[in-house]
C-alpha cells in the first residue's frame, strides 16, 4: 500500500506539472447528481433508499483539509457561511468547523480494500471489511448515513473502527468525505457528532479545495 501512495503522488505530481490536474474539470464530481441525489446529499431522504456500498467508492489519495483551516484559507468559506447565519458569528462557526476538521491524520490511501492512514511521518495500514451502515436522525429533522468497516487485524497499529459519510446514500465515488475512527466499538462512533475529520482529493490544491466548500 505505500508503494501504491508513493506512485500515486508521483503521478499527481506528474500531473501537475503538466498542467492537466490544475481546472476545476479534473476534479469534477462524476455524473451530475439526480434530484433525489441532491435531495439525500442535504439530509433528506426515505431510508428504503439507502443501499449497501463498497469501500471502492472511496478509493483514491485523500488530504486533510484542516491544515488549511489552521493557515486560513478556509476563512472566505467560514465567511460565506456567517453571511447566510443570523445566529452565529464568523469565529463561532470558524470554531465549530475547528473542532470538526481536527485531526493528526493528514493523509489517507484507500486501495484494494486496503485503507492506509498517514500521520506525523508514520503509517498504519489494514485491510477493512463492511460492516454495513446506520442511518442517524438529526435535531435539526435531516438524516444521514454512515458506512462502517472493520480492521480484523490485531496486529495492525490502525484503527480497528472506521466509519465514513459523504452525503451519499447508495453506490457512487465519494468527492469528499468525513470520517469516523476509533477503537473501542461502532456504536461509540456513532456518538461522535462534534469531530468529523475531513478530506478531499490528495491532488487538489488549496484554491480548488476552497473552491469547492464554495460552490458545491
Amino acid at each position: 500500500m505505500a508503494v501504491y501512495f508513493k506512485k500515486t503522488v508521483l503521478l499527481l505530481g506528474a500531473l501537475l506539472v503538466s498542467g492537466q490536474a490544475s481546472s476545476h474539470a479534473h476534479h469534477s464530481h462524476g455524473k451530475p447528481m439526480s434530484e433525489a441525489e441532491q435531495k439525500a446529499a442535504e439530509g433528506m431522504f426515505d431510508n428504503e433508499a439507502v443501499k449497501d456500498r463498497n469501500l471502492t467508492d472511496w478509493d483514491g489519495v485523500w488530504q486533510s483539509v484542516y491544515p488549511y483551516l489552521l493557515t486560513g484559507e478556509l476563512d472566505p468559506v467560514f465567511k460565506k457561511k456567517a453571511e447566510k447565519d443570523n445566529n452565529h458569528s464568523f469565529a463561532e462557526i470558524k470554531e465549530y468547523y475547528r473542532k470538526g476538521y481536527a485531526t493528526d491524520i493528514e493523509t489517507i490511501g484507500i486501495e484494494n480494500g486496503i485503507i492506509e492512514f498517514t500521520a506525523h511521518g508514520k503509517v498504519s495500514a489494514c485491510k477493512y471489511h463492511y460492516a454495513g451502515y446506520k442511518i442517524l436522525s438529526y435535531a435539526s429533522g435531516k438524516k444521514g448515513v454512515r458506512y462502517l468497516f472493520e480492521c480484523k487485524n490485531a496486529a495492525s497499529s490502525a484503527p480497528k473502527y472506521v466509519q465514513f459519510s459523504d452525503h451519499i446514500i447508495a453506490p457512487r465515488q465519494s468527492a469528499h468525505f468525513h470520517i469516523f475512527t476509533g477503537n473501542s466499538s461502532q456504536e461509540a462512533l456513532l456518538k461522535e457528532m462534534d469531530n468529523w475529520p475531513t478530506y478531499y482529493p490528495y491532488q487538489l490544491t488549496e484554491k480548488q479545495v476552497v473552491d469547492d466548500m464554495l460552490h458545491h
